[in-house]
């Protein structure tokens, strides 16, 4: 078998665009990954191209020959975007692999570890609020007030969801303002200094969401890059009493992530935006972490399952990070059920109406837990008429 194509193919996501890597070979069996188009910068589909005339010849089941392969050629600008668009290519020759094996690629790894897996309701409330008339406009209920969103809290309780995942919002405002100054240009750009009134928002979010789901739901908060380390450890300290799952940052620091794991009760997660087994491993070494949050698409699942079982001998448990259409949903559902320190799955439930079509088989949820795919490959191939019936907009 050998690869005779790559194509990079896009479809509108709303507030971002679904990007997704099709590579073909000359027996007829095609393979499907999902990647992240640089979080707004664009450049892994430019690099795509690039690795085209390099991949076209291989054979895809060998899929670490050709990972190592091309991170030998990529050496001198190791992780970024050459590790995300290596990755899309790793995981579109495991999905070749597990169906010319006729097995899901979970299989690949001496999966499957289970069959079902608890979800998490991602964003939950952030999208509504920072996106309001977007949503509306596709029939969502609209999030304005705390009564809102408590009562979104008590709807995701109900349809069995095992936790939620949400982010701090202003309350003392005409209506709920998200706020994320660690990924975006907006008034204090980046300065990430903790005030009173950011502390005032966190305890009313978090008061508001815990008073939805009641004392027994799982409740995550997600901070990205927001704070520094002195920030971070004093928020740590006044989520204590909503006995969160976890509390979410991102920082690239092991030792400062260390310290502030130690200094409070609450659980820490983060890693999300890692590259590679290597990057990784200090922060298992410091004991960082209580869940590793591992993306699959910047990965590739190879490379995830390794970090996965290096994490499993420092006791931590993984978790995928996310936030994409149906099909990373189920290459991160194939991730989940290949190995045994999983913990909990992310996905988004609000999000845009047509994402159902863009896959031959959605994901099956039933009662907040997807059910893990049994066919060959992710479990379902992308329909590209629907993608290309829905191009995006947003700006790559």
């Amino acid at each position: 078998m050998r690869i005779t194509g790559l194509e990079d193919l896009h479809a509108d996501g709303g507030w971002r665009t679904f990007n997704f890597l099709k590579i073909s070979t000359d027996e007829g069996i095609t393979g499907w990954a999902e990647y992240a188009e640089g979080f707004g910068v664009g450049g892994v589909s430019d690099l795509l191209r690039r690795f085209t005339p390099i991949v076209i010849g291989m054979d895809p089941r060998p899929v670490g020959r050709i990972s190592a392969s091309l991170q030998a050629i990529t050496r001198l600008a190791a992780g970024g975007l050459n590790n995300q668009a290596i990755a899309a290519i790793e995981n579109a020759c495991l999905d070749i692999k597990a169906k010319a094996l006729g097995v899901p690629v979970a299989a690949l790894f001496g999966g499957p570890y289970r069959e079902s897996l608890p979800l998490y309701w991602s964003h939950f409330g952030s999208f509504r609020i920072r996106f309001g008339e977007m949503f509306e406009g596709w029939g969502f209920t609209p999030i304005r007030r705390g009564d809102d969103l408590k009562a979104l809290a008590a709807e995701a309780k109900a349809r069995g969801f095992a936790a939620v995942k949400t982010n701090p919002f202003y309350f003392d405002e005409a209506k709920l303002r998200m706020f994320d100054p660690g990924f975006r240009m907006a008034p204090d750009l980046l300065e990430r200094n903790l005030t009173h009134k950011f502390l005032g928002a966190i305890e009313d979010t978090l008061g508001t969401v815990r008073d939805g789901l009641g004392p027994r739901m799982g409740l995550m908060f997600d901070l990205n890059f927001n704070q520094r380390p002195e920030g971070f450890r004093r928020i740590a300290k006044l989520a204590e009493p909503f006995q969160l799952e976890w509390l979410e940052i991102d920082l690239h620091d092991p030792e400062a992530l260390a310290d502030i794991r130690r200094s409070s009760a609450t659980p820490i997660a983060s890693l999300e935006s890692i590259h590679g087994l290597k990057a990784y491993r200090p922060y298992f070494e410091q004991q960082a972490v209580d869940v590793a949050v591992i993306d699959v698409p910047w990965n590739g699942l190879l490379e995830s399952v390794r970090i996965a079982t290096l994490a499993d001998a420092f006791e931590v448990n993984v978790a995928p990070h996310n936030f994409y259409s149906h099909l990373a949903s189920l290459m991160s559902a194939q991730f989940c059920a290949a190995v045994p320190n999983f913990r909990i799955m992310e996905i988004e439930v609000d999000d845009v109406p047509w994402k159902d079509e863009l896959v031959t088989v959605p994901p099956r949820i039933e009662q907040g837990r997807m059910l893990v795919p049994t066919a060959p490959g992710w479990g379902a191939e992308i329909n590209e008429a629907a993608v290309r019936a829905h191009p995006p907009k947003v700006k790559r």
